[in-house]
């Protein structure tokens, strides 16, 4: 038997977005009840699941994937950013989450937010 996270306490919520934006990069609050791509050194403000039409359904709580650059960290509670790559890295400002997980080899970690 394996360990799985997915599907842990998800939560997720409906904004419009601002500029591009694809499904598995992380977001940033762009104005009132929208989100756009999180740019370097903004705090993460969820995970975006799906995005069509102007609209993203967006990840506020629970485990998700999440594409890392720079070091790799470590488990344990981190402070993350975005990276400005359409991913995250550990900072010293930004959005606390507990890191599950990292996968060197892809440059992924699980976190849950």
């Amino acid at each position: 038997m394996t360990v799985s996270l997915k599907g842990f306490n998800e939560k997720t919520a409906t904004f419009k977005v601002s500029g591009a934006l694809t499904a598995g990069e992380p977001v940033a609050m762009a104005d009132n009840c929208t989100v756009k791509a999180c740019g370097s050194g903004e705090a993460v403000a969820g995970v975006a699941v799906n995005v069509k039409g102007g609209y993203a359904c967006i990840q506020l709580s629970g485990y998700a994937e999440i594409p890392y650059s720079g070091t790799a960290p470590s488990v344990g509670f981190k402070v993350l950013a975005g990276d400005g790559k359409k991913g995250v890295s550990v900072s010293q400002q930004g959005r606390s989450a507990l890191v599950v997980n990292v996968d060197t080899d892809n440059s992924v970690m699980g976190i849950i937010l």
